[in-house]
This record gives structure tokens, sequence and C-alpha cells, in this order.
């Protein structure tokens, strides 16, 4: 499985992504660049932090759903119109949360400082 690419500035100023384990050649200066530099459990690390943010959004979001389809059927279809409230609160009070946490988390990823081969 390949994880997100990496951003690669070389000294010449020149920007590229390049996947995780590769190795990318500036084409203006000719330095090679390899991302096999960064410390594999550090990346693979930070992979898994980020799968454990989404699935705990699509955690909430199952169980949000598994609670009114479970009142709906039991109880009856009354509850099925507390539904878009339920909706309003998902999107208006947690995700903007979830959001400023996952965004909190990716600025304080740490940074390497790779040398070119």
């Amino acid at each position: 499985m390949r994880g997100p690419p990496i951003t690669v500035k070389c000294d010449c100023g020149t920007v590229s992504q390049v996947p995780y384990g590769d190795t990318w050649t500036c084409e203006r200066c000719g330095k090679r660049w390899n991302t096999a530099q960064i410390p594999s459990e550090q990346y693979w690390g930070i992979m898994s932090e980020m799968r454990r943010y989404r699935l705990q959004a699509m955690g909430v979001a199952v169980g949000i759903a598994a609670t009114f389809i479970t009142l709906g059927l039991t109880v009856g279809q009354r509850f099925f119109v507390l539904a878009p409230i339920a909706l309003g609160a998902w999107f208006l009070w947690y995700m903007p949360q979830w959001r400023r946490k996952v965004r909190l988390a990716a600025r304080n990823l740490p940074r390497w400082k790779l040398t070119p081969e």
C-alpha cells in the first residue's frame, strides 16, 4: 500500500510530489532526492494516525445511523423526523471540531530535511 506523496523542494527551488520510498531527480539542477531517508516507522505511524481520525468520524456516523434505524424499527417511524436534526448537529457541530483536530495534527507533523544523493 502506498501512502500520500511527499513534497520535496530542491535547493534550486523546484518542487515535486514524490511517493514515499522513491527517488526524484530535479530537472533543473540534476540533484537526486530519496524519500526513503524518512524513517519508515515515523511515516507509517503518521499514516495510521490519519486513518484513525477518518475511522473515528465514520464510526460516529455509523453509530448515529444505527441508533436512528434501531429506534425507527422498534419504537416507530416518528423518530425518522429527528434525523435532520441529528444530521444538522453532525455537520454544524461535530465535523467542524473534527476538522480542526485533524488540521492541528497535520500542522504539527514532523518535517524532515532530506539531503541530495
